[in-house]
């Protein structure tokens, strides 16, 4: 395995709202690889330098990096300026991803399927936003992830509080129509020109609040592996989410977020091109179910590590 892959560095840490999921991923990823006797080496990318990068001397890094700076292109761009191989999407698709606004955007206009929103500028009229997508709506920061900052809008008591707390973390803040119904992950791999689905999980939580608490340390919510659909339903859900990961430009890996509403239609809500790895986390559940361990699952994603835009190595 040394020869194969080199010294590998682990890219985690960082400096968002998500550092302490990263740090748990990033840990398990590196013990993991360790086991495999990978010459690996974990890099907290918001304790070290980009210098300290430069001179690692990594032949490939796993990034393992959650929300911004990590996930939103900006680590893959500086990877790919200093030609070092990295696992998952580049920088453009990356940031696409990240930005849910723009990612909307690209389905709405590749006749996807997600839920009505609309952008909102500094003065923005509420009593507009209730009008317009009815209640409840949301609202969710545009560069976010992990379910951070998102406030569920019940009536016109709490919208101004709602969104003052939604900006806190990203400097735009979008309303998206609440739609009710199950709750879905598909995780999508591509491996060269080939995208597939791995078993869809549907996601059970306690009242129906898949929160950060319940999505990476409670053990109260539940997980269906594969979910119980019918055939036809499954293949719609499986074939947007393969078109959605496509329309991005996205590599590697991603874990799409979807509402099946009472009326069984799919809701694209999200996508998230660098999944969390943690014990509680979706991907390598769904991998598990078709009888890929851990250790086999960092391995296979590892083996992927490429720079998009050019290939150096």
């Amino acid at each position: 395995m040394i020869d194969q892959f080199g010294k590998v560095g682990i890219l985690y840490g960082g400096l968002s709202s998500e550092r302490k999921i990263s740090l748990m991923s990033g840990l398990s990823i590196y013990e993991s690889l360790k086991n495999k006797d990978v010459n690996v080496h974990l890099f907290d990318t918001g304790k070290k330098t980009l210098s300290e990068l430069e001179n690692s001397e990594f032949d490939r890094v796993f990034i393992a990096l959650h929300g911004r700076y990590g996930e939103d292109g900006c680590i893959q761009g500086v990877l790919e300026l200093l030609r070092i191989p990295y696992t998952g999407s580049g920088p453009i698709a990356s940031n696409l991803a990240m930005n849910k606004v723009l990612a909307k955007q690209i389905w709405l206009q590749n006749n996807l399927p997600t839920p009505p929103f609309l952008i909102l500028k500094k003065n923005h009229d509420f009593s507009f936003i209730a009008k317009k997508l009815g209640f409840p709506f949301v609202f969710k920061p545009t560069q976010e992830g992990s379910t951070i900052g998102i406030n569920k809008v019940n009536d016109d008591s709490h919208i101004n509080d709602a969104y003052i707390d939604s900006l806190k973390y990203s400097f735009e803040v979008f309303a998206e129509k609440f739609i009710t119904g199950r709750e879905l992950t598909v995780v999508v791999s591509k491996q060269k020109e080939t995208i597939q689905c791995l078993p869809i999980i549907e996601i059970i939580a306690p009242n129906g609040n898949y929160s950060y608490e319940n999505k990476y340390f409670s053990d109260k919510t539940r997980y269906c592996c594969p979910a119980n659909l019918k055939l036809e339903i499954k293949q719609n859900i499986v074939n947007i989410s393969e078109m959605a990961f496509s329309v991005l430009g996205c590599d590697g890996w991603a874990r799409l977020d979807i509402i099946l509403d009472k009326e069984n239609q799919a809701w694209i809500l999200e996508i998230n091109t660098l999944p969390g790895m943690t014990n509680h986390s979706l991907v390598p559940m769904a991998a598990s179910r078709i009888g890929i361990s851990y250790q086999q699952l960092c391995l296979k994603i590892l083996k992927q590590a490429s720079c998009k835009i050019h290939s150096f190595k």
